[in-house]
């Protein structure tokens, strides 16, 4: 599993080590992950159990956000595509991401 440098955490997470070690060893937790959409579309919200499928161990997703419920993971999308909005006029949240995460570490290409 692959965390955003830059990750967009919902204010109710406690102990964020804790719950990023569980999703990297596919271990029991209730919460929501927001992650960079492998097609057409931009961001995808999954259930922490939908990740401990055989497909994200050899597809490990890129998460950019978690949140304790899918209302949260909504406004998280939300808070994206608003920061987004201002900062480049367009809604192209992946490239918005790289471009964050590029711009903050002082890197020219970043992979998200």
């Amino acid at each position: 599993m692959k965390f955003y440098r830059y990750l967009y955490v919902d204010d109710r997470i406690k102990n964020l080590s804790k719950i990023k070690w569980k999703l990297k060893h596919h271990a029991g937790v209730q919460v929501y992950v927001i992650a960079v959409a492998h097609g057409a579309d931009q961001l995808e919200i999954y259930h922490s159990a939908y990740l401990k499928q055989r497909y994200f161990r050899y597809h490990p997703p890129v998460i950019v956000g978690i949140a304790s419920d899918y209302d949260e993971a909504v406004q998280i999308i939300i808070k994206i595509t608003q920061e987004c909005l201002s900062c480049t006029g367009a809604c192209n949240l992946k490239e918005y991401l790289k471009w964050k995460a590029g711009k903050q570490s002082g890197h020219s290409e970043v992979r998200v």
